[in-house]
C-alpha cells in the first residue's frame, strides 16, 4: 500500500511554492529591468537574473513533484536549495546604496524573504515535526 502525504500538506506546500515562484519572480524581474537601482556585486547582469530565476523556477516544481510523490530526502534536499532564490533577496541590503532604492523595490525583497522563509519553515515542520519523511522509509521497506 503506497501512502502519500496528507492532501493538505500538499496543498499547503503548493501554496507557498506558489508564493515563493510568484515573489521570486517579481522580484527578480524588477531586478533586472532596474538593475543600476539595486545595489550588488558589479558581475550580476540582467539575463543573469532571468536565467537564474528561469532554471531553479522547474527545481522548485520538481521538489514539490517528489514531495508528492513521498520521496522526501531528495524533495527536503530540492526545495531548501531552491528558497535560496528567496532567501537571498535581502543581500542587497549588504552592498552600498548608489541611489535610494524605491518601496516596491523594498517591498519585492521583504515580500521574498517572508516567501523563503515560510518554505523554510514548512520544511522544517514536515522533517522534524510531522516527520514525514518516515512515509517514506516505510514505502521503501514495503516494496522490498
Amino acid at each position: 500500500m503506497i501512502m502519500l502525504p496528507q492532501k493538505s500538506s500538499q496543498r499547503v506546500l503548493l501554496a507557498i511554492l506558489a508564493l515563493n515562484i510568484a515573489s521570486t519572480w517579481f522580484h527578480y524581474t524588477d531586478n533586472a529591468l532596474f538593475l543600476e537601482q539595486y545595489p550588488g556585486p558589479d558581475w550580476i547582469t540582467p539575463s543573469g537574473i532571468f536565467a537564474t530565476v528561469a532554471a531553479m523556477t522547474p527545481a522548485g516544481l520538481l521538489g514539490y513533484w517528489l514531495y508528492t510523490r513521498s520521496n522526501f530526502g531528495v524533495a527536503y534536499l530540492i526545495l531548501s536549495v531552491y528558497s535560496i532564490t528567496s532567501l537571498s533577496s535581502p543581500v542587497h541590503y549588504l552592498y552600498p546604496m548608489v541611489v535610494p532604492m524605491s518601496v516596491k523595490m523594498h517591498g519585492s525583497i521583504l515580500l521574498d524573504a517572508v516567501a523563503g522563509l515560510t518554505l523554510v519553515a514548512f520544511l522544517l515542520w514536515s522533517g522534524l515535526i510531522a516527520q514525514e519523511w518516515r512515509i517514506g522509509g516505510q514505502l521503501q521497506r514495503e516494496n522490498r
